[in-house]
């Protein structure tokens, strides 16, 4: 189209140097005739002819020659004022075409981070675009959530895996330094027996606490785990004023008569409403799928000593949405330059969970 364009440019500046050296009454003469052409072309076919872009672009700067004042006495093909929006269109096309040379709108995402943030996605199929972005966060990579999301849609990775409902928000954010909240859950060991296992969680800052281990739990033992935990929160004493539990048989009067004589108030859930111990219980399923649903538990020893390295790995490395993608235990870091550093994967539990870090 272009070529057609400044063919038919060279062509009538070509002819226009030929007129240049006419006499006028010839000039005259021939605009005469041509516009009484153009006058039965224009009865004989009613509609208006179809001009193509060049067509339009030459008459358009030709046009642009002409004296305003001398336009509307013209007999064209099409009036004048289509001619000035057609020189209108070209003008901002030409505007456009200019403006996005530049580096315009948001910055593109660099090729390491999308590669970085597909590796994840590929090495833990289990974790969806949050989880993906408080794993960046904590090593000081800058990029967005909505980032992330992008980068996985546009792979045609699902985004969200395993989601299954919205976030349950129970209490105030200023009531939660003072929240602990427990539970049991079991795990199948390789004999066919049921492990019990008692964790008690912070609401503030999602510190978890793997309290013990049993196959039978009775009430002295559930009493002696709350003695236990009185002892870990010893340097923070005045700061818990409540527990939340469910009204299950494994929980006795000891357990809470322990509690109490601490200043901890038992606060007990409804019958059959998990949803008022959303957290612990949110826990426990992240637990279960990250962890005992991935691996063969020989016994109880074996047992304890997973549960040890996923609660560390939760206290200090697992990112949590509430905290700002930072661990319970470790806070984030100072934004990083990733071209500076390479991502080291770390494998914890038999290969089930993975860390990453950065290394010069």
């Amino acid at each position: 189209m272009c070529l057609r364009f400044m063919f038919l440019l060279t062509t009538r500046l070509a002819a226009w140097l030929r007129l240049a050296q006419r006499e006028e009454t010839w000039k005259t003469a021939e605009i005469l005739i041509l516009r009484h052409q153009i006058a039965v072309l224009q009865r004989q076919q009613p509609r208006r002819p179809k001009l193509n872009w060049a067509d339009r672009a030459l008459l358009a700067t030709l046009l642009g020659v002409i004296p305003k004042a001398r336009r509307h006495g013209l007999q064209l093909l099409v009036t004048p004022d289509t001619i000035l929006r057609w020189h209108r269109d070209i003008i901002r096309s030409r505007w456009a075409a200019r403006s996005m040379r530049g580096k315009t709108g948001r910055p593109a995402t660099r090729r390491n981070i999308r590669a970085l943030v597909l590796r994840l996605a590929r090495e833990n199929p289990g974790w969806g675009y949050r989880r993906i972005h408080g794993e960046l966060a904590g090593m000081g990579v800058g990029v967005s959530a909505s980032t992330v999301w992008e980068i996985l849609k546009t792979a045609c990775i699902d985004p969200a895996p395993r989601r299954s409902g919205p976030a349950w928000p129970l209490f105030l954010r200023s009531q939660a330094e003072a929240l602990l909240a427990c539970d049991f859950f079991t795990a199948s060991l390789l004999n066919g027996t049921q492990a019990y296992v008692l964790a008690v969680i912070e609401h503030a800052s999602r510190r978890i606490r793997i309290l013990g281990v049993t196959l039978h739990p009775t009430g002295e033992w559930t009493a002696q785990q709350a003695r236990n935990l009185i002892m870990d929160l010893s340097e923070q004493p005045h700061r818990v004023k409540y527990m939340i539990r469910d009204r299950g048989s494994d929980f006795t009067a000891a357990f809470d008569a322990v509690l109490a004589d601490a200043g901890i108030r038992i606060v007990l859930c409804n019958i059959q409403t998990p949803r008022m111990n959303a957290i612990m219980e949110r826990w426990i399923g992240g637990c279960r799928r990250e962890l005992l649903d991935r691996t063969l538990v020989w016994n109880q020893a074996h047992l304890r000593r997973i549960l040890r390295a996923y609660e560390t790995h939760h206290n200090q490395h697992r990112p949590h949405r509430s905290l700002n993608s930072a661990a319970p235990l470790k806070p984030l870091p100072e934004p990083v330059d990733l071209e500076r550093y390479r991502v080291r994967r770390q494998t914890h539990t038999g290969c089930l969970i993975n860390e990453y870090r950065l290394v010069a």
